[in-house]
């Protein structure tokens, strides 16, 4: 690490302590050159994927976007903001597990109904009118059809 008053190219690490969360490193600094010190703190740098649009286009993978996606399907269900919080959360590792630079919207599309299925079957149905671009009431139907087992098996 370069000594910030005077370029020195190396220094020397005097103490080094994780903190509270557990997600940085606060290192004291020495330089030998200068006998300055100074403190560096080193993250994890996560880099999320692109999002390939259907049109083709490019953006950012935006956790905001992520939320709003699932806020506007939940509009007044009783789901609690901790559950959304771990959607959000299950998508993001799993997006960062695959590895990839890009990531396709429909993909994405795809997770968030994976988990609006599991937390709640109305916002999940909100979800996939949208996203699937529903035509008309069968749409609805099938999809319902495909939320309950029962109906299935009886039909």
């Amino acid at each position: 690490m370069k000594c910030p008053f005077c370029s020195t190219d190396d220094t020397q690490v005097i103490d080094s302590r994780v903190n509270d969360e557990g997600n940085s490193i606060r290192r004291r600094r020495r330089c030998p050159t200068c006998d300055k010190r100074f403190t560096t703190y080193e993250t994890a740098e996560l880099h999320l994927p692109q999002v390939v649009k259907q049109n083709g286009n490019r953006e950012e993978f935006s956790r905001d976007k992520l939320r709003s996606s699932f806020s506007r399907a939940l509009h007044k269900r009783p789901v609690p903001t901790e559950y959304v919080d771990r959607a959000i959360e299950h998508i993001v590792q799993k997006i960062l597990g695959q590895g990839e630079r890009e990531i396709m919207a429909r993909a994405l599309g795809q997770s968030v109904m994976q988990e609006l299925k599991a937390m709640d079957k109305v916002a999940y149905i909100r979800f996939a009118s949208v996203y699937r671009s529903f035509q008309d009431v069968d749409d609805f139907n099938n999809v319902i059809r495909d939320l309950d087992p029962q109906k299935n098996s009886s039909s």
